[in-house]
């Protein structure tokens, strides 16, 4: 584990586990986490040999609580940061939600360039472009992103107890049964990240326009996506980001939340090694 500082001053943390030599398996966080979301899925593949990467996002985690640059060419300028400073080359990038996008961004705009990126998967992630626009009709109303940032500065610490107890997880399904554990480690990574680095994070994730960056992605890409996914709906996502893609894979979990790598991690898991070791 360590820390690199960026070209504008802030510090970004990461971790950097398994043997130097092996092949690097390289993960990226969802809104509002930390790379600790990553903890099944970065024990899994070390136990698998592999050199497994995460690092949390400026303002998230234990990364500098910097006023600005929470945006995607940001967050894709410090994950090149750090790609660049553990020279990591014939990299498979995974990203989830927000991190979905920071890591299409990223391997579009310097993986790829650099000759670093083997493989691509986005999980529940945001790319083409979440909101509704007149090119994206199916997307979400403004008014709802806009009702999550009232939501967030009236009581952060709330809605960081009730987002996981709900939606993220699937929790509120009929029949479902929440797991404590998990909501409160999504509080705890929510909390320990800055408020306005989270509250800017949601136009970040929401209004940025991947479609660009997947047309110019040509590694294999895997796209994995719940069906019941209530944060990233399926059709507004992962069906139009194969039809954007070069090389790309989809599979389609029945009833599966946005959440979907904790939950079901016993499932997503050998998936991701399947595709990962083709």
């Amino acid at each position: 584990m360590g820390t690199i500082t960026t070209k504008d001053g802030t510090e970004i943390f990461y971790k950097d586990w398994g043997p130097k030599t092996a092949q690097p398996i390289v993960f990226h966080h969802g809104w509002p986490l930390s790379s600790d979301d990553w903890d099944t899925q970065m024990l899994y593949f070390l136990s698998k040999g592999f050199r497994v990467v995460a690092h949390d996002r400026r303002g998230h985690g234990r990364s500098a609580q910097v006023s600005d640059g929470h945006d995607m060419d940001h967050y894709a300028a410090d994950a090149s940061a750090v790609m660049e400073h553990l020279n990591l080359k014939n990299a498979v990038h995974i990203g989830h939600s927000t991190g979905g996008g920071e890591a299409t961004r990223y391997v579009a705009k310097y993986g790829q360039p650099q000759g670093r990126v083997a493989k691509l998967v986005l999980i529940g992630a945001v790319p083409p472009i979440m909101v509704k626009t007149s090119a994206n009709p199916g997307g979400l109303p403004l008014e709802v992103l806009d009702g999550l940032r009232k939501t967030l500065a009236a009581n952060r610490a709330q809605f960081y107890i009730d987002f996981p107890s709900g939606p993220f997880y699937g929790f509120n399904r009929p029949g479902a049964k929440p797991i404590v554990g998990v909501i409160q480690n999504w509080w705890r990574q929510g909390m320990a990240g800055s408020a306005k680095a989270h509250y800017d994070g949601i136009k970040a994730f929401s209004e940025t326009d991947f479609t660009e960056d997947l047309k110019a992605i040509n590694v294999p890409t895997l796209v994995m996506h719940g069906e019941d996914d209530q944060i990233v709906p399926i059709a507004d996502s992962a069906l139009l980001s194969v039809k954007l893609l070069k090389k790309p894979t989809l599979k389609v979990y029945k009833n599966y939340p946005h959440g979907l790598c904790t939950i079901y991690a016993d499932v997503v898991n050998p998936d991701l090694l399947a595709f990962v070791t083709a």
